[in-house]
Order: C-alpha cells, then sequence, then structure tokens
C-alpha cells in the first residue's frame, strides 16, 4: 500500500492528474459557458468588423483620390506633348535606355 501512495503522491502534487482534473471540469462546464461567452464576445466582433470597414474604406478612398490625381496628371501631359509642347520631363529621371549606356 505504502509504495501505490508513494506513486500517486507525486502525481497529485501538482502532476498530470491535476490536469487532467481541470480538463475534465472545463468540458464539463464548456456546454453552458460557451454560448455565454459568445453572446459576450458579439459585440467586440462586430465592433472590431466595423473599424477594419472603416480603415478600409479611408484608405481605399485616399488611394482612389491620389490615383485620380495621378491620371489627371499623366493626360495633362500626355495633352501637352500631343500639341506640341514638348511635355514635361522631370530632369531627376533618366530613361532605361540612357541608364543601360556605359
Amino acid at each position: 500500500m505504502a509504495l501505490f501512495e508513494k506513486a500517486v503522491e507525486g502525481v497529485f502534487e501538482g502532476g498530470v492528474l491535476t490536469g487532467v482534473a481541470v480538463g475534465v471540469g472545463v468540458l464539463m462546464l464548456a456546454p453552458g459557458l460557451l454560448p455565454a461567452i459568445g453572446r459576450a464576445m458579439r459585440p467586440l466582433a462586430v465592433s472590431a468588423i466595423r473599424t477594419g470597414m472603416t480603415v478600409y474604406n479611408r484608405t481605399a478612398s485616399t488611394l482612389r483620390e491620389t490615383t485620380e490625381d495621378l491620371l489627371a496628371e499623366a493626360r495633362a501631359e500626355l495633352e501637352a506633348h500631343d500639341q506640341g509642347g514638348g511635355g514635361t520631363k522631370p530632369s531627376h529621371r533618366r530613361s532605361r535606355t540612357a541608364e543601360a549606356a556605359p
């Protein structure tokens, strides 16, 4: 009997059986707790999704405005070039053929 008690003594003192007992207790409580946790987390999830949608919409509108500005500028340069104005090419940029030449 003393051998069995010594073997079980180490297991109950913060050992494997304690973890198993906690796991079994959680499994028994889970069916009642999960719906309550779901109801409590729902407003938080809705808020997170709403925030994500707001950030996405603001980012998309900023990107759209920037793209429209760039397109308008490119069209204006093309029209100026087509009308004989030569267009405006920034001096700090070089073409790829100029870069490739030694």
